[in-house]
Order: C-alpha cells, then sequence, then structure tokens
C-alpha cells in the first residue's frame, strides 16, 4: 500500500483514542485484580465459616476435606468467570468450551469419574469411617486407614496395605464388623458321641462364665449344632467387646480345650474304617 493509500484522518484518529483505551483497559486489569484479591478473601470467610459449621455438626474429617475442596473449587470457577466477563470475555463463548471440553474429558476418565462419585456417597452415606473392620464384595477386608475422595485405603491384620476404588465399594456389598460395639463368638466343639453331651455342655458353660472378656449380660449358650461322621459338633456361643473378640476367641478355644479334658471328655479325630473281602482262590 503506498503512502497516497494511507488515510491520515484514520491514524489521527486512532492516536487521539489511544489514552482512553488504555486509561479504559488499565481501569479494567485493575479492577480485575482487585476483585481477585477481594473474591480471595471472601472464598477464604466461606471456607472458614463452612469448616467451623461442619465441625460442629460432628461430621468426619474425610467429608469435610471434600466438602472444602468441592467448595473452594466452585467459587474459584466462579470468580474467574466473573473477572473474564469484566474484561470484556464472551462467557456464553467459555461455557460452551468448557461444556465440549468436560464431555471429551468425561469419556476419558469416566473410571475416575465413578470413583469420584462413589466416594461422595460413601462419605455421605458413611458404611463405614476410619477404624472399622470391614470386607467386601470380593474378599479384601483390613481396617480402613483413610477415606479419599477417589480410593480407600484398608490395612490387613498382617500390615498389607489395600487400595480399594470408591466405585467398586460404592456398587458392592460391604460387611462392617466394628459397626456395634459387641460381636457375637461361635466356637465349635467336638465331642466323641460316647460322651456325656449335657456334661460337656455345663463344662464349657462353666469356661464361658468364668472368662473376663465374654459379655455377662447378653445371652451365653452351647448347644448341637450338627451331628458329623466323627463325633457330636457343639458350638459355644456368646458375646465380647470388640476390641476384646479375638484375644477372647484364642483363650476360650484353649481353655475350652484343657476343660475338656480335665473331665475325661474325648475329642474325637477324623477315623476311616477300611474292609476288605478276600476271596480264596479256587
Amino acid at each position: 500500500m503506498s503512502e497516497k493509500e494511507i488515510n491520515p484522518g484514520v491514524i489521527e484518529k486512532f492516536l487521539q483514542q489511544l489514552p482512553e483505551k488504555a486509561f479504559n483497559l488499565g481501569l479494567r486489569v485493575v479492577l480485575a485484580a482487585l476483585t481477585f484479591l477481594i473474591g480471595m478473601q471472601l472464598i477464604r470467610l466461606v471456607r472458614r465459616f463452612l469448616g467451623k459449621a461442619l465441625n460442629r455438626s460432628h461430621i468426619d474429617n474425610d467429608a469435610i476435606r471434600f466438602v472444602d475442596s468441592f467448595v473452594k473449587f466452585s467459587l474459584y470457577f466462579v470468580l474467574i468467570l466473573t473477572i473474564a466477563s469484566g474484561l470484556g470475555v464472551d462467557a456464553a463463548s467459555i461455557l460452551a468450551i468448557l461444556g465440549s471440553a468436560s464431555v471429551a474429558i468425561g469419556l476419558a476418565v469416566q473410571g475416575s469419574l465413578s470413583n469420584f462419585a462413589g466416594g461422595m456417597l460413601l462419605l455421605v452415606l458413611k458404611p463405614f469411617t476410619a477404624g472399622d473392620y470391614i470386607k467386601d464384595g470380593l474378599g479384601n477386608e483390613g481396617t480402613v486407614d483413610a477415606v479419599d475422595i477417589f480410593y480407600t485405603q484398608l490395612i490387613t491384620p498382617d500390615h498389607r496395605v489395600v487400595v480399594l476404588p470408591n466405585g467398586t465399594l460404592a456398587n458392592g456389598s460391604i460387611t462392617n464388623f466394628t459397626k456395634c460395639r459387641e460381636r457375637r463368638l461361635d466356637i465349635p466343639v467336638m465331642i466323641a458321641y460316647e460322651a456325656d453331651i449335657r456334661q460337656a455342655r455345663d463344662v464349657i458353660m462353666n469356661v464361658l462364665e468364668e472368662d473376663p472378656a465374654v459379655v455377662k449380660e447378653m445371652e451365653r449358650n452351647v448347644f448341637v449344632d450338627s451331628l458329623e461322621e466323627s463325633g457330636v459338633n457343639l458350638c459355644a456361643r456368646c458375646w465380647a467387646q470388640q476390641n476384646d473378640f479375638w484375644p477372647a476367641k484364642w483363650r476360650l478355644t484353649e481353655q475350652i480345650k484343657y476343660a475338656l479334658d480335665t473331665a475325661e471328655i474325648k475329642i474325637p479325630y477324623p477315623q476311616l474304617e477300611v474292609y476288605l473281602d478276600r476271596q480264596k482262590e479256587s
């Protein structure tokens, strides 16, 4: 383009409007910065107020952390969208782009989204909390160490760490062994057919009554559970506190064996009788 084709009036008009446009742009930037700083303080106040309210409601720490993270992300998203609108960016265009991106990302990380949704259900419904001993439908069991947004961490009795996806836990069966204060003890005991069942029942009941871990206010019973090939299968049933369950089970099993030996009540072992039919050769 030659110099004759350049309109001097356009350049002069641009130079005249440049200070005003620069001032307006600078003013918008300053207002956006102030808005961001004020918004940060308001978000902190909202999070602090919400945290105090949740703590007064006696909600688990895992749920409090999850709610705090969700509220923080949501408020910062609204703040950034407000600042972008103030700078002249079309909010509808931003939402359309974010919507398209979220669909693509959702298809790529649908497994993580399932775990995220499962984590929300676990934190809201609370079928278990940290410190509970649980078992899932796949046979994984242990003490709950942490409930995160995506995964739940268990520690097995032999100190192995098992990490379970929250989506699988939320959609499957969960057995919580420590939800109640007491837990029932069932100890199988087999005696010989020649033994006196009444005497064996009295001996085992004495062991249950003398053990300090057995809850005396709850039912204690010894009954015939089944008739097996090698003997009569009895069951000693009582209740113990959750913290005393395994020590009480091991101790009672041992004490019942000693008590039956003292009473000369025989505990049989599997036996197999084989008969041979020998025919003489003609």
